[in-house]
């Protein structure tokens, strides 16, 4: 961290430039009368993002008169009703400047729009990402946040709750553009503790530049939390209750005063879910049963409060400083059911083990940062720094009662287990970052800064068994007990420059990476070491065919580094014939990713597709590994290659002023090589993805919402995830003079969503069926006060990193 913190004070040296205002004046009229038009919006807009600068409103004849700084905007000329006029404009020594007459066409689809209800489509799209808007989402009402993403074109979760883009997974996932370190050792324990009505947008990164964080093969998901500045004191209340005891109620408040803006939400979550699965097993190991047979159903209780607050404060006109604070405190009880049966070749029971499990879990994560934001000149230069300390805190106790029955179902209490198991855990995580951007006259723009991750995660576990030799007292087994304490200090550094030379765009930039790590196992004497250092370039280019037509081409460098999970060499214990353990041996994962896009826009049509190919080296893949007596051991190693080539076209399309949908397909070929595992350790599939998501406003009645998808296979080195499929549907009704809104939806209607996984071996041959409570119907009520309304994308702060906006 010292050596982060010279890094800062050695940064730039800024002067501020002033410069004389320009006075703009002109004329709005319609095209077809010739009419001054009162009261029309005039705005410049920032070229680097699309912000408002500064603007005005044309007087009853049309004309209008306001002033502006000297530098290059975007004009923006707009009424109710008249398609947008817009123009690049640069305003330089003159001190006054005329428009002329700026004739505005009328827009009868918007005229139509005034009288009926329309469509606020979710779906926006930029240069490098696409934006979901998922206030809008019916369907996700009463959800998690893992449960939103599931609704998301482009986006699976996995049986264990890991998240794939696009076919890949290792995704990074950011809360308001920041890492998280929150509780849970897989993203579905992190992004569950967030409500799904506590999310105003989610950003899906496929192929992230080099101004963005290296890590993440699979790319990056960023989710932007509720945030207000109107002034005055508004807000808004929700809540939702689901079938099977599925609570959800929230606050969102602000008050904007003068220079200061406070915002605050408090938003609570109880829900009761059920878990089942089947496995069969078939083994190829002399000297045991053939055949092992599981099944088992548990159950969850989660209670989880999310609470957070925050200032923004204008300390002049172009700088802004910011403080916020979050907690989450989270208790989670359940159980679980497991019978194992041991089978002969004629399929008949051999032994059975009926295993309990009951545990509790109580974490408590706390995160606080600040931020500045100084807007230098009018022209975009402008600095950005920012720091965030976060501490994760949590205590996991498991108690297993194992029974025992021989080949005739009879109880052998001999053989009967007591087991207790205690796993506390802590982290911290620091992150320092510092950007900036000089935007120069030519209408080039060059980004630079630095950024240090600093995390802490200590691990440990004590295993007690009890059985008949110590009168099932349970007793501290020292090969299961064991503490893990991993440190990781990422420095980097990027530069970036961005320009256009006609109708081709292109963005070039190279980010430099430090990593130092050490694992220290408390019973191994000597720590696992692994220090290195990467660059990551990454290239984009625009090729601009006409007004929403063009031909995109672009590629990055991305990092996998191991976490704390795929590295601690400390056993998880699911039953006695199923383990887990980390390696820490496990290296980096490399990917080189290449995508060639092509996006047209037509009056009511959208259609955006995209080629891409990805070549991973030293992959991170699940291997299952089976001893002689019949226990499987799940770890982690490194494969020499994964490719991975597809096709992935997006269709947004606008049937009626009414109705819109928008429908999406991923085509893929994956591969993956690892003969340096073991020999044939490859495998390889086609596999595709759909996913449609339809919004129907019925005028002065509702809005209807329905989502499907479909998700082919998913290849793994020893078999493969079959294909799945899923429905969800919803309705929403705004009441009370549209400040409440009444929402239903159903999710996995058909109740399909179920994971069916194969492994295979030389050893086995297994077949599991997983199947986590997906049908789910939810009724939710939405009430706004106070004029609330949430930030808009061009406005929004700065959470985020910089918009990379259109070339």
């Amino acid at each position: 961290m010292i050596k982060f913190t010279y890094f800062l004070i050695l940064f730039f040296t800024l002067s501020q430039v002033q410069a004389q205002d320009v006075s703009l004046r002109g004329k709005v009229i319609e095209e077809s009368s010739g009419q001054g038009l009162e009261f029309a919006n005039i705005a410049l807009l920032s070229q680097l993002d699309s912000s408002v600068i500064t603007g005005g409103m044309s007087d009853l004849d049309g004309t209008f008169d306001f002033e502006a700084k000297p530098g290059q905007y975007i004009l923006r000329v707009g009424f109710i009703g008249y398609e947008s006029h817009f123009q690049n404009l640069t305003l330089g020594e003159r001190r006054n400047v005329n428009l002329g007459v700026i004739k505005l066409v009328t827009d009868a689809a918007n005229l139509q729009e005034v009288v009926v209800e329309g469509v606020n489509s979710i779906f926006e799209s930029d240069i490098d990402k696409r934006r979901y808007d998922v206030e809008n989402s019916v369907v996700a009402e009463g959800a998690t946040a893992s449960e939103l993403l599931e609704t998301l074109p482009s986006i699976q979760v996995d049986d264990e709750g890991g998240i794939s883009m696009r076919g890949s997974g290792d995704i990074l996932i950011y809360i308001n553009g920041r890492p998280s370190n929150l509780s849970g050792d897989d993203a579905e324990s992190i992004l569950a503790q967030f409500p799904a009505n506590s999310i105003k947008s989610v950003e899906l990164i496929t192929n992230p530049s080099s101004r963005y964080d290296a890590a993440g093969v699979g790319g990056i998901i960023n989710i932007i939390l509720k945030k207000n500045e109107k002034t005055g004191l508004n807000g808004q209340v929700n809540v939702s209750a689901g079938t099977r005891d599925k609570y959800n109620a929230g606050v969102n408040l602000n008050y904007g005063a003068g220079k200061v803006n406070y915002y605050g939400s408090y938003n609570y979550q109880d829900r009761r879910t059920f878990r089942e699965s089947d496995a069969f097993r078939e083994n190829r190991i002399n000297g045991i049963s053939p055949f092992l047979d599981q099944d088992s159903y548990g159950e969850r209780f989660d209670s989880n409060h999310l609470i957070r607050a925050g200032i923004d404060y204008n300390i002049t006109e172009n700088q802004t400083f910011g403080l916020y604070a979050q907690g989450n405190f989270r208790d989670r009880t359940g159980f679980n059911n497991l019978n194992q049966r041991s089978l002969n070749s004629l399929n008949q029971q051999d032994s059975l083990f009926v295993r309990n499990q009951n545990d509790t879990r109580e974490s408590f994560n706390a995160e606080t940062g600040v931020n500045y934001n100084w807007d230098i000149d009018t022209l975009g230069q402008r600095l950005f720094t920012s720091l965030s300390y976060s501490r994760d805190e949590r205590t996991q106790v498991e108690n297993y009662e194992q029974l025992f029955f021989n080949e005739s179902n009879e109880a052998v209490p001999a053989n009967n287990l007591q087991q207790i198991n205690t796993v506390p855990q802590t982290s911290d995580l620091y992150v320092l970052q510092l950007d900036y951007i000089k935007p120069f006259p030519d209408g080039g723009s060059l980004e630079t800064g630095l950024k240090g991750t600093f995390s802490l995660w200590d691990r440990s576990q004590e295993f007690m068994q009890g059985d008949q030799n110590n009168a099932f007292i349970p007793t501290p087994i020292d090969s299961i007990s064991d503490g893990f304490i991993f440190d990781e200090e990422v420095y980097a550094a990027y530069v970036s420059y961005r320009n256009r030379m006609g109708k081709v765009g292109f963005q070039g930039g190279l980010r430099g990476e430090y990593t130092e790590t050490t694992g220290t196992q408390a019973s191994r004497s000597e720590p696992f070491v692994n220090n290195y250092f990467n660059l990551f370039p990454s290239l984009y280019l625009s090729y601009e065919l006409g007004q929403e037509h063009e031909f995109t081409a672009n590629y990055s460098r991305r990092i996998s580094r191991p976490n704390m999970w795929s590295l601690s060499p400390l056993y998880r214990v699911r039953d006695l014939l199923n383990l887990s353990v980390g390696n820490p041996f496990l290296q980096p994962e490399f990917t080189d990713s290449y995508e060639f896009g092509y996006m047209k826009g037509f009056e009511k049509f959208l259609f955006n597709a995209t080629v891409y190919h990805r070549v991973s080296t030293n992959v991170h893949t699940r291997v299952i590994r089976l001893t002689d007596n019949n226990v499987a051991i799940q770890t982690r190693e490194n494969a020499l290659r994964r490719n991975a080539t597809g096709l992935e076209v997006i269709n947004q399309m606008q049937l009626a002023n009414w109705w819109d949908a928008t429908v999406s397909g991923n085509f893929f070929y994956s591969e993956i090589i690892g003969n340096n595992i073991e020999q044939g350790f490859n495998n390889s599939n086609y596999s595709w993805t759909v996913s449609l998501l339809s919004n129907m406003a019925i005028p002065n009645l509702f809005t209807f919402q329905v989502q499907g998808n479909y998700r082919g296979p998913i290849v793994l080195p020893q078999g493969q995830i079959e294909p799945y499929w899923g429905l969800n549907a919803g309705i929403r009704k705004n009441v009370l003079d549209d400040k409440g809104t009444i929402s239903l939806n159903v999710s996995d209607i058909f109740n399909t969503g179920i994971f069916r996984i194969t492994n295979e071996d030389n050893r086995f041959v297994q077949e599991r069926v997983y199947n986590r409570e997906t049908r789910i119907g939810t009724i939710a009520f939405t009430y706004r006060f106070g004029g609330f309304k949430e930030k808009s994308n061009g406005g929004r702060d700065r959470d985020d990193d910089f918009d990379d906006g259109d070339f």
